[in-house]
């Protein structure tokens, strides 16, 4: 074989092969160097595991279900290891036959033992020694576990009890930790993720802190001297280096042999380039691939700093949250909140193929809240404020900034917040925004938003062990932290609202939030039809066509697209006689002048239909015409102008124009259907009547 062939190593993966590439190295052929990471490629994205729909099913592919799939692990022999927390609390294999196993864990946990003997408590990440020994980040046992290939489990470090301590194995403590890495003298490494800190544990069991202080921060330096915020997941460079993703200071942090930490990137100083990084992977020439935690995205971070999407920009990722290099550089990927397990590779020459689907199923059970509303009482009524997808201003001037993204349920000032449903914290970044009216916490698949999250009004704790209080040098308040893994009970406090006087829920993760009102709230009730105000035709130029003869709007058939613009509102039982809402769904049909539908239009085209968030921050200007809201008004009722001829639905949405070039002229009636989720539908005001025309007729 010549100095300039490749030399291909396979690991059978997806049905097809993934090899890593070599070059011989001029002047030493028994020496293999690896080629250089292309940059800036785009991932075909194929599904190795999972549905979509939490489970815990074994089998090929689809037919394998998750609960929380965090870290993934490859091996030499193209074993693909998986870190499956939530309600399974395991470790998965999936071999050369496309199934998947179990090899060891099933339960929530402390135990060691072989198989499912063993017990987890919401493993993250993974990491692989040299002689194929797996090495779990417990973060709920705040431990550190070992795994045999024959699923023989230890523990490593850690006695199940979070606080910071070094020492000998057990002696030692750690607090919820999130990632590790080994090196070659079986040397492990660990993200320390609530302490802030990186930390070593010898082969002999010996654990010390390599670097990170007290609390958290953004400073770099020697050891204690520097900060890091909730590092998530850290890797071994090639030179020894360990590369850190600190979350919440969105950079990517190096640390030498000494201690001595530095700012890779990012930082929270600076302009933002890096979006909650949460996972990481790096190539032997310097090359990070990042999991965002904020965007959804899989990132390629270059030597040189630049920053490129390899996937999940055009559609994102639910929590990419364990990323694992194949031999030939492609990637794996564990997303939690989708429930799957994605490889992402770089598309074939001249293969059209489809990316597979990714995120949550539309499918996927909602919470057992059953009945339960957040304030008391929970088997009660409150008053509803707010529905998915209605249209949201900002504090700028602009009426149509963003939609609404979940169910507002009117509270007083200071009232407690209780969970609806039992959930277990799956996020890294469970709380958000202290002090502002924004801040809120995630409970598996519920955001609680619009509360001073663990605080009594007067922002005493409500429960110190879950809801740990971290303090700055001055002893001012700066987070309020809900570890991996927490537990709550239905009923349990929460927080408090803040001065927005409700709480929205949100049920599905960003870009994949399902509509609330599907929880089926006690008592909730709604007989109210939505009510039509307005029904406009928009020419190509957005103006409104205004012309009638004989109650009728005249419609130029040569006159270009037109755009259908339906302004209406709804209301639910017992709520106050000013408080509009959005509606669910909403759609058109075309008629002939005795009301039967034209060819195409026998069901109406139901183009509006809030069932799932799209992801897009353009989707409210694609849903809503022009004042639509509330800021441009300058009062307190909202306008919903929707665009019909647009489509807003099942997540996705699209730009549409009513054509009516190819019809003859005459009258026609255009009806609209607006429906709430109650399925009630409004009966007055649906029907516009029209007479189009051609360009001599209308000049008559």
């Amino acid at each position: 074989m010549g100095r300039r062939h490749w030399v291909m190593v396979v690991a059978a993966l997806t049905g097809g092969a993934l090899a890593a590439s070599y070059l011989w190295a001029p002047g030493a052929p028994d020496a293999l160097v690896p080629a250089p990471t292309p940059l800036g490629w785009r991932a075909q994205v194929d599904l190795l595991g999972g549905d979509g729909i939490e489970g815990d099913a074994m089998g090929p592919d689809r037919r394998t279900r998750f609960s929380d799939p965090w870290g993934v692990a490859l091996d030499a022999g193209g074993t693909l290891y998986v870190a499956d927390a939530g309600a399974n609390n395991r470790i998965l294999y999936r071999w050369l036959d496309g199934d998947f196993h179990v090899l060891a864990g099933g339960r929530e946990g402390f135990a060691d033992g072989r198989g499912a003997a063993a017990a987890f408590h919401t493993p993250s990440g993974l990491a692989l020694d040299r002689h194929g020994n797996l090495y779990v980040a417990d973060t709920g046992n705040h431990a550190i576990r070992k795994v045999t290939p024959r699923g023989e489990v230890s523990t490593l470090a850690g006695d199940g009890v979070a606080g910071f301590a070094d020492g000998v194995g057990r002696q030692a403590r750690f607090d919820g930790p999130m990632g590790v890495a080994v090196d070659a003298a079986g040397r492990v490494y660990v993200a320390d993720t609530w302490n802030d800190r990186i930390r070593v544990i010898e082969p002999g069991g010996r654990v010390w802190t390599l670097a990170g202080g007290d609390r958290p921060g953004w400073a770099d330096g020697q050891g204690g001297a520097a900060r890091f915020d909730t590092p998530t997941d850290i890797r071994l460079a090639a030179d020894g280096t360990l590369w850190v993703a600190d979350l919440y200071n969105d950079a990517l942090r190096t640390v030498d042999a000494s201690g001595r930490v530095a700012t890779r990137i990012g930082g929270p100083d600076g302009q933002r380039v890096l979006w909650g990084p949460m996972t990481l992977a790096l190539t032997h020439d310097g090359v990070a691939y990042v999991g965002e935690r904020i965007t959804g995205r899989v990132v390629q971070v270059s030597p040189a700093g630049h920053v490129v999407a390899v996937a999940g920009d055009a559609q994102r990722f639910a929590r990419p949250a364990g990323i694992a290099l194949a031999p030939d550089g492609s990637l794996l990927l564990g997303d939690a909140d989708g429930y799957r397990i994605h490889h992402l590779r770089p598309p074939v020459a001249g293969a059209a193929v489809a990316d597979a689907p990714v995120g949550p199923s539309m499918d996927n059970p909602l919470p057992r809240n059953q009945g339960r509303w957040p304030l008391a009482p929970q088997q009660g009524w409150h008053e509803v404020v707010g529905t998915l997808g209605e249209v949201r201003g900002n504090f700028s001037g602009e009426s149509r900034h963003h939609l609404h993204g979940g169910f507002d349920v009117r509270g007083d000032v200071g009232q407690t917040v209780l969970a609806i449903a039992a959930a277990k914290v799956s996020s890294p970044a469970a709380t958000w925004s202290l002090g502002g009216q924004a801040e809120g916490l995630s409970l598996d698949t519920v955001d609680y938003i619009h509360m001073k999250v663990g605080r009594d009004p007067s922002n005493r704790p409500l429960d110190p062990v879950r809801f740990q209080q971290v303090r700055d040098e001055d002893g001012r308040l700066v987070r309020v932290r809900v570890r991996r893994g927490a537990r709550f009970d239905p009923g349990d406090a929460l927080g408090s609202i803040n001065s927005q006087a409700h709480v929205h829920l949100v049920v599905g993760p960003s870009g994949y939030e399902r509509n609330a009102v599907r929880l089926g709230f006690a008592n909730y009730a709604d007989h109210v039809p939505p009510r039509i105000d307005d029904i406009a035709l928009l020419d190509a130029g957005g103006q409104r066509l205004r012309e009638r003869r004989d109650g009728r709007l005249l419609v130029p058939r040569d006159g270009g697209d037109l755009q259908l613009v339906v302004e209406a509102w709804d209301q639910v039982d017992d709520n106050l006689p000013r408080r509009r809402l959005g509606l669910y769904a909403l759609g058109y049909q075309i008629l002939d002048a005795a009301g039967r539908p034209l060819p195409g239009h026998e069901q109406p085209r139901m183009n509006i239909e809030f069932n799932r968030m799209p992801p897009q921050s353009e989707a409210v200007k694609v849903a809503y015409a022009e004042d639509s809201g509330i800021t441009v008004h300058g009062s307190a009722v909202t306008r919903f102008r929707y665009v019909l001829t647009n489509t807003v639905r099942d997540g996705s949405l699209a730009r549409g124009r009513l054509q009516v070039g190819d019809l003859p002229d005459g009258d026609y009636i255009v009806r609209i259907l607006a429906r709430d989720h109650s399925g009630n539908e409004a009966t007055t005001g649906r029907d516009l009547h029209v007479r189009l025309l051609s360009g001599a007729t209308a000049a008559e």
